[in-house]
């Protein structure tokens, strides 16, 4: 009985599929061509690089030159300052993929894994900058303020989740050394193909949900419903479709721009199931990182609204 709602709505999408199966093609082609033309590209060289830095030992190197400022700004161990570079760097859902890639080698404790994955699996400069700001917005003032939102409040909300996963009276995660690679042979093309074929299958998964949520809203595009509340559902199911949503709905600047800053740091359902893809086997819990990622969603609101309001006319 327990599963009887999700069995009741996959049913139901079932039906919704048979019913419009035009819908069904669009919403796949354009999930499709999204993942190929965009994602792909974008995540797949991150996820082969970090895959080959940790197991040729090159995670030791990163792990050297950050691990002084990381630890001082955020607690972390000199391994976890390697998973913030990526989750801020590099986008959904490389923080979390790294993370628990840390994780799983045993090269940091769950504790900071959890923390880890509290702040730093965010939305990639690029996306911010090229998608946000200057095809979505057009508005290059608010580059350097999105920026700041969008990277500062996961900074700020840090502060806060440490104290929950930090043991009392210690100020830092412990260090692990970082194992070299797993075959124990210096790196050559059988480790090269280990982790290409370890980096097409997150990146597969990762299509997979984006094809997935873009065949939901085609279908839920069908309804013909236009309230407020059917609107915003839609709008937090994906985050690219949804800025989209948010942007042709013709609110005023500063209402739009806030909305868009709280979905882009929550990220949407679409990277909530990415990022439990990725942290599978982990024993990271993924309703803490929900209930976190809402966090993050209000204090960017809040610092958008703030600078809207206060700072803007400064500037």
């Amino acid at each position: 009985m327990k599963h009887f709602p999700v069995t009741v709505l996959i049913t139901l999408m079932f039906g919704a599929m048979l019913l419009f199966p035009k819908a069904v093609f669009n919403g796949a082609s354009e999930g499709l061509l999204l993942w190929f033309q965009v994602v792909f590209p974008t995540l797949f060289p991150f996820m082969l690089i970090t895959n080959l830095l940790m197991d040729s030992g090159g995670l030791a190197f990163i792990s050297g030159i950050f691990r002084r400022p990381f630890r001082r700004i955020f607690g972390v161990s000199g391994n976890g300052s390697f998973a913030v570079l990526a989750g801020f760097l590099c986008g959904y859902p490389m923080g979390a993929k790294v993370t628990a890639d840390l994780l799983r080698t045993g090269r940091i404790t769950r504790a900071e894994g959890q923390y880890l994955l509290s702040f730093c699996n965010n939305t990639s400069p690029v996306f911010i900058i090229n998608f946000i700001v200057w095809k979505t917005l057009g508005e290059d003032q608010l580059l350097l303020p999105s920026l700041a939102v969008l990277m500062g409040g996961p900074v700020l909300l840090s502060f806060l989740f440490r104290r929950v996963y930090l043991e009392k009276g210690k100020h830092f995660f412990p260090d692990f050394s970082a194992p070299g690679n797993r075959s124990g042979r210096e790196t050559d093309f059988s480790l090269l193909d280990l982790c290409m074929m370890n980096s097409f299958e997150s990146i597969v998964k990762v299509g997979g949900y984006i094809i997935l949520f873009s065949v939901v809203l085609s279908l839920l595009s069908e309804s013909g419903q236009h309230s407020p509340v059917f609107t915003a559902l839609t709008a937090v199911l994906e985050v690219t479709n949804g800025i989209l949503i948010i942007d042709g709905l013709n609110l005023r600047l500063t209402l739009s721009w806030p909305l868009i800053m709280a979905l882009t740091s929550f990220g949407g359902l679409c990277s909530v199931a990415q990022t439990q893809c990725m942290i599978q086997d982990t024993g990271l819990k993924i309703s803490h990182y929900i209930i976190q990622k809402l966090a993050a969603a209000g204090a960017a609101s809040l610092l958008a609204v703030f600078y809207v309001n206060f700072l803007q006319a400064a500037f």
